[in-house]
């Protein structure tokens, strides 16, 4: 990934909406019909390779467990797992005090009807969303028990596949499928009705941002019983980075440099947990994801998601956040086979959740990055004496550096 990728990704996108706002309120029938059909198709295709993108990361992701597995790695995974459903629950909470006294409109008068588009074609997914994500727990287990070697091989190169079509087909592909989705809410009156709420939900999202990590360095020192100032006091260049590359990967080198600064973190324990929690500690991209759904549900489809709904939807979010392609927007492709399947979003509803959460797409990096610091804090405390020193014999610093 270039350095520069993620900068670049949300320019692209923030134009993508601005363009397909001012061609929707100035297009004519005939024009939008046509937007209507390569729409359709954009989300035809971006929809298809949701299963793939779902058995292509998690399968893989659990084979990989066998090579590394260790107390601290399963201990970090379990924390990474439920600082993102603390995060979402969180949000939760948050959004069903404060969304319904939004004023957010539902039932719009006036709204124009979009036009029937001029073709349209179907491209099925190969199979349905939760179909690829217990295919992917069978087939990455199966492979531990078995000792596949070969079929191994053949999920990391699926894998490397997978990530290539998100890279070089569906990423390229959003901004086309935003800007066609903002030009029709444009055409119909919704974006000028139903946009502005947004800049409100935004914020409240950043301050939730700043809650959850309060939240998650005060446990890390009651867990570590060490000062978590001593850490976030260097991550100052780590969220100002995060914020402008929107990449945990070109942010990494930084966050390194500076954790390895801090006096209560070892250094093994550094370069285990921050490369690691940069891939799968993903609480800030949760937190945001899901406010930002219960909005969207609220304003298209006149009521938020039930509690056992929203629920069902954290807790599988929570896995689906730990095994999330390391793209830009990685997150919020990977979850979008629950947003449709749990939540009930159709295409209007995931183009709108795309575009939204684009705009706060760095700030949510920025806030994953900074979580990362606490966990690594939180592993010194369970598996580190207050003097620094490996509790267990099996956790020399040998065999706690990651693999190539």
């Amino acid at each position: 990934m270039k350095k520069n990728g993620g900068v670049t990704l949300i320019v692209v996108l923030m134009a993508a909406i601005g363009i397909g706002a001012f061609f929707g309120l100035h297009a004519g029938e005939k024009t939008m019909r046509t937007v209507v059909a390569i729409r359709g198709l954009l989300a035809q295709i971006i929809f298809f390779t949701i299963p793939l993108v779902i058995f292509g990361f998690i399968a893989p992701a659990i084979t990989s467990l066998k090579e590394k597995a260790s107390a601290m790695l399963g201990t970090m995974l379990i924390m990474a797992y439920l600082s993102a459903v603390g995060a979402a629950a969180f949000a939760a909470i948050a959004g069903y005090s404060i969304i319904p006294h939004l004023d957010i409109p539902t039932q719009i008068e006036g709204l124009k009807v979009l036009p029937k588009a001029i073709f349209s074609i179907d491209i099925p997914p190969i199979m349905p969303v939760m179909t690829a994500l217990v295919l992917a727990i069978l087939t990455g287990v199966a492979t531990i028990w078995g000792d596949a070697k070969n079929i191994e091989k053949i999920l990391y190169e699926f894998q490397s596949m997978v990530l290539s079509i998100v890279k070089k087909i569906v990423i390229p592909l959003l901004p086309f499928f935003v800007a066609a989705t903002f030009a029709q809410m444009a055409y119909t009156g919704r974006l000028t009705q139903q946009f502005p709420v947004f800049f409100k939900v935004i914020l409240i999202v950043l301050l939730g941002h700043f809650i959850w990590l309060f939240f998650l360095y005060a446990l890390s020192g009651m867990v570590s019983r060490k000062n978590p100032w001593e850490v976030i006091k260097h991550y100052g260049p780590v969220y100002l980075t995060a914020v402008g590359t929107m990449s945990s990967a070109a942010t990494l080198p930084v966050t390194l440099s500076c954790a390895r600064k801090s006096k209560v973190l070892p250094q093994e324990v550094t370069d285990f947990a921050i490369p690691l929690g940069s891939t799968v500690h993903l609480c800030g991209s949760v937190l945001t994801e899901t406010f930002f759904c219960m909005t969207i549900s609220k304003m298209l489809y006149g009521t938020m998601p039930t509690p056992e709904t929203l629920t069902l939807f954290i807790l599988l979010f929570g896995i689906f956040a730990v095994g999330a392609p390391g793209v830009p927007g990685g997150t919020v492709m990977a979850s979008l086979a629950i947003v449709q399947s749990v939540l009930g979003f159709d295409a209007d509803g995931v183009g709108l959740l795309l575009g939204i959460f684009a705009l706060q797409d760095s700030f949510g990096t920025a806030c994953n990055i900074l979580g990362d610091g606490a966990l690594a804090l939180m592993l010194r405390g369970l598996f580190y004496d207050s003097d620094g020193n490996a509790r267990k014999k099996e956790l020399k610093n040998e065999e706690l550096a990651p693999s190539a």
